[in-house]
This record gives structure tokens, C-alpha cells and sequence, in this order.
């Protein structure tokens, strides 16, 4: 089978295509097909050495793919051969990515994929998707779960709502029923966030962000998606509700803060953090049902008419894949593994 390795942290070029055997199927795990890899700013971080250094002599990209079922162990009984899903966390602590024509994986980290869902849909769920679920329900105050409905009567704010994760959160957030707000910083991407469903879009380099926001939310957001947050924290602080919460979900290098400590504080604002790969595992099953619940409701969609354009390369080219993320590619960006 063909797959795209890296045996030194790099740029691109570090990044080669070759041939491997197809892997067996150990207990508990399936292997899956590929059609599509889904590439994120953690799979260039990784693999530039950014984010960590190797941990394996060889290593296979990319968290995330979509594709059918091609075999399972015997004691993998909640799947059938030939099945769509959509993979979670393919690489992480393990030396096989989703740029390859076939993975094995833990039967936990494969989800069946709604028949109205396509493989680019899958492709893109994984890291964004779960990401922004988790941020819509860390706080203490809930839901500690989304349906519709779940944010009816309530106000969220995502910051950088053209990006893959803002995308997403809108996407969830309509669907439980939320008022959503988004920021962005060109005529496009704002676009691109009312597609997504964003009810009010702000342009943060032609608008007073806290004054627009306070108009269309007199009372404040009760929740914050948040894509830099010293960029953004006078503003949340300014217009979080009373008991709100600011969900972090990145980070800036060498980014340190001083907390206004007052301001949140006399409006008992909880800020948490989210990074999804080391989600304790009750928490992130109940993302992967949640999102796939949205996913099965339609609500999960991509295109540019849904307000994520697909950049799409094919497999020889991951190096190129992984060189447009780095340069903040607008869209998903996704490799073609198979074409059938």
C-alpha cells in the first residue's frame, strides 16, 4: 500500500510517499480503507517538531479520515466490513497516521458515519469537531451535553469563526439552539461564517467588536469561543455574561498573560481550556456521540456553501497539504486516498 511517512521532524520536504505492507488486525482493533485524510495545524506542528519531537523511528501523519471497514478482529463485534466511519486521534501517541490507503486502529477511535454524511464530512470531523463540542461544554454551568435545544435562550460568541474549529462550533451551536456571534477579519471569511449558520458576523479590523456585540447581546454571551485569547480578552471580559464561561481551545507561542482579574471576577467567569487530545475519555466519548448525533441531523457540513471551502490535494502531495495549513490555508484542507 502507499503511505507518506517522516523519519526527522521538518518542514514539508521532510514528508516522502512510499510503499508499505497492508498491517494486521490485532484484538480490539479494526482497519479501515482510507478515502480521505482531514490535515490540521497539530499534524504540521507535529510533524515540523513544533509540538514534540519523534516518538517513533518512522511516523505516518494526520489525525483524521473517513473510509469503509476493510477487516476486523473477532472480538470487534460493533462493526461490519464494509461500513463507512470516521476516524478520531489516529495518530496520537501512536505511529500511524491517516495518510496512508489503509490504517488499524482501536475500534474506539472509528465511528460509524451517517449514510447523508460524505467521507469529506467525515474527513473533517475528528480534531475541529470535537474541539468545538468540548468548548460548548466544559463549563460548569452545562450543558454537559449538546442536543437541540441544549443552548436555546443563549448567546455564544466564537472568535475566528471562519476557521475549522470556529466553523464547527458554529455548526453545533445552531443546532442546540444558540444565538451565534461570530468574529472575523475579511469580507470573505465573514461570508464563509454566515454560511456556517452564524446569525451575526463582526469584522474585528473594521468594527468596534465589544460595542457591536453588546447591542446584539444587551445581557452579554453566555459562552466564548476562544481563538487567541490576549488578542480577545478585553473584549470577552467586556462582554461575557454574569456566571459565562471563555473556552480556550489554542494557543500563541510564548503567549503569556495578566488577567484582568476584576472584571471576571465580579462576574464569576470560568475560563477553561480545551485540547482534545488529552480529553479524559468520558468526556470525549460523549463529544464523539454528540457529534456524530449532529452529523446524523444534517448539521454538520462542509463546502463553501456551508462556509468551510475544501482544499483537496491527492496523496503524493501531503508535503503540499501540509505546507498550505501552515500557511493558514482558508478552508479544510484534505488529501484523496481513494477514489472508489
Amino acid at each position: 500500500m502507499k503511505a507518506v511517512i517522516y523519519r526527522q521532524t521538518g518542514g514539508p520536504e521532510v514528508l516522502q510517499l512510499v510503499e508499505k505492507p497492508i498491517p494486521q488486525v490485532p484484538p480490539g482493533h479494526v482497519r479501515v480503507r482510507l478515502i480521505v485524510s482531514g490535515v490540521n495545524p497539530t499534524d504540521w506542528r507535529s510533524r515540523s517538531g513544533q509540538s514534540s519531537g519523534m516518538k517513533f523511528d518512522e511516523q505516518v501523519p494526520n489525525q483524521d479520515g473517513a473510509g469503509f471497514i476493510d477487516a476486523l478482529a473477532e472480538d470487534v463485534a460493533e462493526f461490519a466490513v464494509g461500513q463507512r466511519v470516521w476516524l478520531w486521534d489516529v495518530a496520537y501517541t501512536r505511529p500511524s497516521g491517516t495518510a496512508q490507503e489503509y490504517v488499524v486502529i482501536p475500534a474506539r477511535h472509528a465511528v460509524a458515519l451517517p449514510e447523508a454524511a460524505s467521507f469529506d464530512v467525515g474527513a473533517s470531523l475528528g480534531i475541529p469537531a470535537l474541539t468545538a463540542y468540548r468548548t460548548l461544554t466544559s463549563s460548569a454551568n452545562g450543558p454537559s451535553q449538546l442536543h437541540p435545544g441544549a443552548l436555546s435562550g443563549s448567546f455564544v460568541l466564537v472568535h475566528g469563526g471562519a476557521g475549522a474549529v470556529g466553523h464547527a462550533a458554529i455548526q453545533l451551536a445552531v443546532w442546540a439552539g444558540a444565538t451565534v456571534i461570530a468574529t472575523v477579519s475579511t469580507s470573505e471569511k465573514a461570508q464563509l461564517a454566515r454560511n456556517a449558520g452564524a446569525h451575526h458576523v463582526v469584522n474585528y479590523r473594521t468594527e468596534d467588536v465589544a460595542s457591536r456585540i453588546t447591542a446584539l447581546a444587551p445581557d452579554g454571551v453566555e459562552r466564548i469561543v476562544e481563538v487567541d485569547l490576549a488578542a480577545n480578552l478585553a473584549i470577552d471580559v467586556s462582554v461575557i455574561a454574569p456566571d459565562g464561561a471563555i473556552s480556550v481551545y489554542t494557543f500563541v507561542d510564548g503567549d503569556t498573560l495578566q488577567t484582568p482579574s476584576l472584571g471576571l471576577l465580579v462576574k464569576n467567569v470560568q475560563i477553561t481550556f480545551t485540547y482534545t487530545y488529552t480529553t479524559r475519555a468520558d468526556k470525549k466519548d460523549l463529544a464523539v456521540v454528540g457529534v456524530n448525533a449532529a452529523v446524523a441531523d444534517g448539521a454538520m457540513k462542509v463546502g463553501v456553501e456551508h462556509g468551510l471551502p475544501l482544499v483537496r490535494f491527492d496523496l503524493g502531495r501531503t508535503a503540499e497539504a501540509h505546507a498550505a495549513v501552515e500557511r493558514g490555508a482558508i478552508g479544510k484542507v484534505v488529501i484523496d486516498i481513494d477514489s472508489r
